[in-house]
């Protein structure tokens, strides 16, 4: 069998040695290019030559401005030849060099020439290249023709008008949109292509106006369009006007959908094919809407053409996401698809079983799978794991064969991503159903005895040093982890270490053998592995002597980061070695630092207090020196958390005003950053008149003016309330900004002594309840879920009312919560019906607050939530309650 691949492979190389292309070099061409000045012409050495340039450009070879020019000027005498083939390559050429303003008048005219030529073929090209080349000024000068060609008896020319029509409504859409009354007649067209593109260049005219498209599809959708490819055009534009219009509340029924069921039983099988997706993706769409479409689609499966087979399992699968039982009908033909001999069809139809399939036929599914497995490439692969892992979820009950199925892909052979998704699977399915705990647990030791990627080898130690220790025998994984430590690479034998140390941690029996198989690693080649070794035995009291409670111990190995390693690394690399040893307590728990006052007008960056800090010092750290400079607010203690600056004016006006909230255990400062603008002026005595009637728990404690705010010199004034302990007191304020405004000489740039109050109105400012909240993460939601405990837990559900989609509700509600999305766990799939989403973050009064969110869709755009919150205090988990139900 070998020779022949052999043989094949030098045929191929054979073949290449006889491209026309190989081995052209742009200079070579050139030079033959001159072939074009020759008196008497040779068309087929030009089109050659012709054929090489187009070649060289489309490889993305760049000609200079005078190799252009040259060349340009050179086809340009082409068009004396009467050969038809050459002046379609003449045209093509054109269009490709894209020649300047100075040059296109020398093709113009020849142009313009052949757009009125008996010759269609001419006249078809002719426009097209105009129109590529042409500026606006020549375009009303050719605006006559191109009327005329949009009605031309001839479809090509016809085709060739619209289609360029389409292409200038993105530069010149004034002179495009008086083509209107051409346009439309062209729609009655018998001709199909004429009528597509005039439908798509008429759609793009009116589509800024919902009342033109609508009434647009409302008469086409009454006529009688011939052409397949407009009436695929119309069901996608009739799909907008649904999607925009929704369903009538007194009848409960959709505008346009009796045209979209017309649709399905057109001759074309594009258009029923259209119109069936078009009927799939309504929003809100129900069983009895969807049956017609799944009953086309589903003769689509058995038809002979593979094209269609692949369109209606796609479409199939889709439906699956949402509507599972919808498509249980066609099970039987989706089955028969497992053996078709196009993968993609296959691996989709195989999907779409899954997300369908009831328990029974789990075992027979199976069974086919596993021999189709072998013939699929890693790509389709993974979305099969995907697939069955949802099954197993959907059917706890049938673990047991699937588990059994993932373990025996897994020790095939397949790259890093396949293997990945395998292992993400196994390690959800134990997570979530606690019968495959000890089955998988081993499945995946088995597997690192002969994994090749070491990112899967730590990903496995680590969750193996998570769940081993709570096993029924806790024992039988210290042989699979120390044998890592023997025989793999320095990262993995560093993991392997951590492991170790967890079930000596957790598990009182086995901390003898553990000490001594960690007192082993003291002596490993990697200075990463002993130090581990070495930390991990003074920690759990392996060199004889307890230093720290059974709790701290467990925390520490445990417990989540829950400090941002950006701001962590930071904070290491500004420290300076001395007596006093780094307190990690002093590191930011905001995931990201925010600029301090940063104002609107371009160009002009806020200095001083106001800029952003420089260096690597978080902005937290840098407010909280900026207010404990100030006397009066030094006092209030330590700052928990200061906003992003909010804009309270315009863009480009005479003084550029932001705030920023600073929020502490019973006081909010407000820090208002302005800038003026006017460098004719001096502003003095600059404060910020604050009506708080709007926020009934706060009350006023002091104003700090500032005394002079010169041009472009950004300053500060503060104002500072109180409001009662303990309390996320919330509430809208509303700004004045007073000051005196003194004139300044632009010659001496001294200011006149006397000056003249005035006042500037600001925007509102509002404290939320997500100000009194600290984004910050955790490495690990479970393991922090589960340490919180349920005891200060507090779970209810709420109705979100109608939204446009799950997403918008998830981003709703955490904008409200001012909480951090853990794990990814914001990005919400489409077509989704359901989504958990976690969020963890740390309350005021530095209380951590754990959030788990589940959504769903209940009924047509309602959605209903359950929130479950743990915080380490009972009032906080509350408090979290309240501001949803507030909200």
């Amino acid at each position: 069998m070998a020779q022949p691949l052999v043989k094949k492979d030098d045929d191929r190389d054979d073949e290449a040695d006889y491209s026309p292309f190989l081995g052209i070099e742009k200079g070579a061409v050139l030079q033959e290019a001159r072939v074009f000045n020759d008196p008497q012409l040779d068309a087929r050495r030009c089109s050659q030559v012709i054929t090489k340039l187009l070649y060289l450009l489309n490889q993305g070879e760049t000609f200079t401005k005078t190799e252009a020019t040259e060349v340009f000027f050179s086809v340009t005498k082409l068009f004396q030849s009467r050969d038809t083939g050459l002046r379609r390559m003449v045209y093509l050429m054109i269009k490709e060099l894209s020649p300047s303003a100075d040059e296109v008048i020398i093709v113009t005219s020849s142009l313009m020439k052949d757009m009125n030529s008996k010759t269609d073929m001419y006249r078809a090209n002719a426009i097209r290249v105009l129109c590529r080349i042409t500026d606006g000024t020549l375009l009303t000068q050719i605006e006559r023709y191109l009327k005329q060609a949009i009605v031309d008896k001839n479809p090509v020319v016809a085709s060739a008008a619209l289609v360029s029509g389409i292409h200038l409504l993105q530069t010149n859409p004034e002179i495009v949109r008086r083509w209107s009354n051409e346009v439309q007649e062209a729609v009655q067209s018998r001709a199909a292509l004429v009528q597509f593109h005039a439908l798509a260049l008429l759609h793009q005219i009116r589509q800024n106006d919902r009342l033109a498209v609508s009434k647009l599809v409302t008469s086409l959708t009454r006529g009688n369009v011939r052409s397949p490819l407009a009436q695929c055009l119309l069901i996608r534009y009739t799909s907008q006007v649904i999607r925009e219009s929704g369903i009538n509340p007194q009848t409960g029924d959709r505008p346009f959908y009796d045209f979209l069921e017309g649709c399905l039983r057109h001759k074309a099988e594009m258009v029923i094919f259209e119109a069936a997706r078009a009927i799939t993706e309504l929003s809100g769409v129900t069983s009895r809407e969807l049956t017609p479409a799944i009953t086309v689609l589903q003769l689509f499966l058995s038809s002979s053409k593979p094209v269609l087979r692949f369109a209606a399992v796609r479409t199939l699968n889709k439906v699956a996401m949402t509507h599972p039982m919808a498509v249980t009908n066609c099970n039987i033909d989706m089955e028969s698809l497992i053996s078709d001999q196009n993968r993609s069809i296959a691996t989709l139809a195989i999907t779409t079983l899954l997300k369908t399939g009831n328990e029974s036929s789990v075992d027979r599914l199976m069974k086919q799978i596993t021999n189709f497995m072998s013939d699929i490439a890693d790509e389709f692969k993974i979305v099969v794991v995907e697939a069955i892992r949802s099954l197993c979820l959907k059917f706890p009950l049938k673990y047991r064969a699937l588990m059994n199925f993932l373990s025996n892909i897994l020790r095939e052979e397949g790259g890093f991503e396949y293997k990945k998704a395998i292992v993400d699977s196994i390690v959800i399915l134990i997570r979530d159903i606690p019968d495959a705990k000890e089955s998988g647990l081993l499945h995946l030791c088995e597997f690192i005895e002969d994994c090749e990627f070491t990112y899967l080898s730590t990903q496995i130690l680590h969750f193996l040093g998570i769940e081993g220790p709570k096993t029924s025998d806790p024992s039988k994984y210290i042989r699979y982890i120390y044998n890592r430590v023997i025989l793999e690479n320095a990262t993995v034998r560093a993991s392997a270490v951590s492991t170790l140390a967890k079930f000596g941690a957790m598990v009182d029996s086995l901390k003898p053998r553990i000490f001594v198989l960690l007192r082993r690693c003291l002596f490993d080649s990697d200075d990463e592995v002993r130090d581990r070794a070495t930390l991990y035995l003074n920690t759990i009291g392996g060199d004889g002597s307890v230093v720290e409670t059974d709790k701290d111990v467990k925390d520490f190995l445990f417990g989540s980061l829950d400090i941002p390693l950006v701001n962590l690394e930071t904070c290491l690399k500004n420290y300076e070695p001395s007596e006093e040893p780094f307190n990690i307590d002093s590191v930011p728990r905001e995931v990201k630092s925010q600029p301090l006052a940063e104002k609107k007008a371009p160009g002009k960056k806020p200095t001083g207090l106001g800029a952003p800090p420089s260096g690597p010092t978080s902005a937290v750290d840098a407010y909280e020196k900026l207010l404990s400079s100030i006397p009066e607010y030094a006092s209030f203690g330590k700052l928990f958390k200061s906003s992003p600056p909010v804009e309270l004016t315009e863009a480009e006006t005479e003084y550029a005003v932001n705030a920023v909230k600073h929020i502490f255990d019973r006081h909010v400062v407000f820090q208002y950053n302005c800038t003026n603008t006017i460098p004719e002026q001096l502003l003095e005595n600059v404060i910020v008149i604050v009506d708080a009637s709007d926020a009934e728990d706060f009350s006023e404690l002091s104003t700090k003016p500032l005394r002079s705010l010169p041009y472009d010199s950004p300053g500060q004034t503060f104002v500072a309330f109180e409001k009662p302990d303990g309390v996320h007191a919330v509430g809208k304020f509303s700004n004045m900004l007073k000051f005196i405004v003194k004139e300044v000489d632009p010659t001496t740039g001294e200011a006149e002594e006397d000056g003249v109050e005035d006042e500037y109105q600001l925007e509102d400012l509002e404290v939320v309840a997500a100000d009194y909240v600290l984004k910050v993460g955790v490495s690990n939601f479970r393991n922090a879920w589960e340490s919180m405990g349920p005891e200060c837990e507090r779970v209810d559900e709420y109705g979100l009312g109608p939204r446009e989609s799950l997403a918008e509700a998830v981003s709703a509600v955490i904008n409200l919560l001012g909480l951090q999305p853990c794990e990814g766990t914001e990005v919400v799939p489409s077509n989704s019906r359901s989504h958990t989403c976690l969020l963890s973050g740390v309350f005021i009064g530095n209380v951590k607050v754990l959030v788990r969110l589940s959504f769903g869709i209940d009924g047509p755009k309602e959605v209903a939530m359950k929130l479950a919150v743990r915080s380490e205090d009972e009032s906080v988990s509350e408090a979290i309650h309240e501001i949803v139900a507030s909200g």
